[in-house]
């Protein structure tokens, strides 16, 4: 199948499929006229990338789970399961720093609205 079959039984735009090629998550055949050329297999694969984004990881990251798949052994399933396992750490981590300048934020608010009721009395007193 071309490029736009397999972005639209995939969901996705032909943009996405030329970002996965050029990033090395997805390979494809080329016809002597230099168009690609998909198999049925590159749907799944397709569908397996963009979950793996949707779980925040980058293409980077992706690349090496891939192994898993494309060659699935012990060894490369200990090695993705390490490299998520890495990947959550990394996320929880960005999560605490996100609630922490949440909460300062939240502080802020508090002074000003403080800061603003003052001058509201300060005023009509």
């Amino acid at each position: 199948m071309r490029i736009g079959e397999l972005a639209s039984r995939a969901g996705v735009s032909i943009r996405s499929v030329r970002y996965y090629e050029e990033q090395g998550l997805l390979a494809s055949n080329r016809s002597s006229s230099g168009q690609r050329h998909y198999t049925d297999d590159e749907v799944e694969r397709v569908a397996f990338i963009q979950r793996l984004y949707a779980a925040g990881l980058s293409s980077r990251t992706i690349v090496e789970l891939l192994p898993c798949v494309d060659a699935p052994s012990r060894e490369n399933s200990d090695s993705a399961l390490e490299r998520m396992a890495q990947e959550r750490d990394r996320l929880s981590t960005h999560i605490d720093d996100l609630v922490r300048t949440r909460d300062l934020l939240d502080a802020l608010v508090v002074t000003a609205r403080e800061y603003r009721d003052h001058l509201g009395t300060a005023v009509a007193g």
